[in-house]
């Protein structure tokens, strides 16, 4: 059966409490954090001294999740003994890949071997493309293993991300956790909740994450005539409209997040690809809607036991701005909605890897993505 704890580290008390007796039997921590000390060696290895067994992953956030409460300029870690499952982890540096789908491909090849059921990414924000990631990862394991993760994030302020991986923190890698056992299970679930409006058009010139025009016309000049007021606070207000992205109208939608645009050319850069030919509409907040859709994602990852499971989320640093204060009522439904035997944490980050519809893994934007976790 499962154990756990979960700790808070603040830059005022340092750590809180801990099991220092079942401390030299975790073998797996968690750790979320959004403060420079945690970049330090050192505030890493007094962590890996309450744990000397234990694999210690975790990225940089946009808000650290902990149960029911989301933090900021601190640090939350969940420290898990797993009694009849193992854990692998392995990181690679972006730089030495020449993309990143070679890059994910490579880590889930390490991964991949008998007992494999679920591999958990943890990838810098900024350095990376995420699709391509994803694309590495699912093309390499079978079905049957299910990927989820997500991208570090840096608060608001989109500098600099890190990612640990069995050391202190570092900029520029990549990161997998593979879960194996054969009682282990993993069930996932992605949902956003955004209203569509506007017409379904075709993306008739882009590049990777680089959109240019709309139905031969320039993105940039399309998208702010939606916006009307909101144009002038471009690009921040353009995570209170996101934009879905498929491939025929038969396919499911992926959600894509604004990350800056260029007057000049009238482009608009995104955290995922945009593929040229592929269909696309704005998406517009509804606040109820949201929140009953990170319900529809417990629902979806939800496992009938009776002994303690854990919960990761992953969710948006643009759905946070967006909900405020909401979020954790986002978090409570989840709590409801898995039961008292979940163990929650996760991170608000800069995109979301997971499973959803017909597609394996896939980057997100804007959702509400969770992966429950049963040995």
């Amino acid at each position: 059966m499962m154990k756990s704890e979960q700790i808070r580290w603040s830059e005022g008390s340092g750590w809180s409490r801990y099991d220092t007796a079942e401390g030299p039997n975790r073998n797996l921590v968690l750790v979320f954090f959004d403060h420079p000390r945690c970049h330090d060696p050192e505030w890493f290895e007094e962590l890996k001294s309450f744990y000397p067994n234990a694999i210690i992953a975790g990225v940089s956030s946009s808000g650290n999740v902990l149960d029911t409460v989301i933090s900021d300029h601190d640090a939350v870690a969940t420290a898990l003994t797993l009694e009849r499952s193992g854990v692998r982890c392995v990181s690679h540096k972006v730089s030495d890949y020449a993309d990143a789908e070679i890059l994910g491909a490579a880590l889930g090849e390490a991964l991949l071997d008998e007992g494999l059921r679920h591999v958990l990414i943890l990838s810098d924000g900024l350095s990376i493309n995420g699709s391509e990631l994803a694309r590495g990862f699912s093309r390499v394991l079978p079905e049957g293993i299910t990927i989820t993760g997500g991208l570090a994030g840096d608060g608001t302020r989109f500098g600099t991300t890190y990612v640990i991986a069995g050391a202190g923190a570092q900029t520029g890698i990549v990161a997998a956790v593979g879960f194996y056992g054969e009682t282990l299970r993993a069930k996932s679930g992605c949902y956003a909740g955004w209203d569509e409006f506007g017409p379904e058009r075709v993306i008739t010139r882009s590049e990777a994450n680089v959109l240019y025009t709309i139905d031969n016309q320039p993105a940039l000049e399309l998208y702010k005539r939606y916006l009307g007021e909101f144009a002038s606070d471009l690009p921040s207000s353009g995570l209170r409209f996101p934009m879905s992205v498929r491939k025929n109208i038969d396919a499911t939608p992926v959600i894509r997040t604004l990350l800056a645009v260029d007057e000049t050319s009238q482009s608009m850069t995104f955290a995922g690809d945009v593929p040229q030919g592929y269909l696309c509409r704005l998406l517009k907040t509804n606040m109820d809607s949201l929140i009953e859709h990170a319900g529809m994602a417990a629902e979806s990852s939800k496992l009938e036991e009776d002994s303690p499971f854990l919960v990761i989320a992953v969710s948006c640093v643009g759905r946070r701005l967006v909900l405020g204060q909401l979020c954790e009522e986002e978090l409570e439904i989840i709590r409801e909605t898995l039961g008292e035997q979940a163990v929650i944490t996760g991170f608000y980050s800069y995109g979301e890897l997971s499973e959803k519809g017909e597609n394996r893994c896939t980057l997100h934007n804007q959702t509400m993505t969770l992966v429950s976790i049963y040995e």
